[in-house]
């Protein structure tokens, strides 16, 4: 009989070849590493599945200084592509790549993704405000007044990308605005 290796009996704590070729094209990770990090994410969730609160526990070891709660519930959501309130090991993986290796591109469109809080394509200043609060926190950042309070950095933010004044951006203008600002790449794609 041929092996069966159908959909349905593939179980969550196994890595298929499949996956490993999904993860060598959309991570930054050799065959190896993958392979080292499926075996360290097995040990922190032996059934192969990381609900919010373990991929914040799991996320914080990268930001040990911050508060990474709130800044992880953006993450989370992002990379729950199926809503299902779990994250598996390919979603993780993904994640650990773009938010730690990424190039400033990736970042940005990951950034935009997580900012577009109601999913319609745009951001607001209310929805850039609740990120930068969250980047703040996930980085330590404990000067919050005048200028550089969230509030004033999103309305310079705003006004430096908003060029067609609709007081949202689009992706493009995100991306290219962010990365024609010194100040702004940093503060959105820290690691970059």
């Amino acid at each position: 009989m041929g092996s069966d290796t159908s959909k349905s009996k593939k179980r969550a704590t196994q890595l298929t070849e499949e996956e490993i070729q999904l993860l060598l094209k959309n991570t930054h990770f050799n065959r190896q590493q993958i392979k080292d990090w499926h075996q360290g994410f097995l040990k922190d969730c032996s059934k192969g599945k990381l609900d919010k609160k373990k991929f914040i526990e799991v996320y914080k070891q990268f930001y040990p200084t911050g508060k990474a709660d709130k800044f992880c519930t953006h993450v989370f959501k992002t990379f729950d592509t199926d809503n299902s309130g779990e994250i598996d090991f390919v979603e993780f993986l993904i994640a650990i790549s773009v938010t730690s290796h990424g190039d400033i591109r990736e970042k940005l469109n990951m950034a935009f993704n997580m900012y577009d809080i109601d999913k319609n394509g745009s951001v607001d200043s209310k929805e850039m405000e609740q990120i930068v609060t969250a980047i703040y926190d996930l980085l330590g950042e404990e000067n919050r007044k005048g200028e550089n309070s969230p509030a004033k950095r999103v309305e310079k933010i705003m006004k430096k990308l908003d060029l067609n004044g609709d007081r949202s951006l689009t992706k493009d203008e995100f991306i290219n605005g962010c990365l024609q600002d010194d100040f702004l790449k940093n503060l959105l794609a820290p690691n970059a």
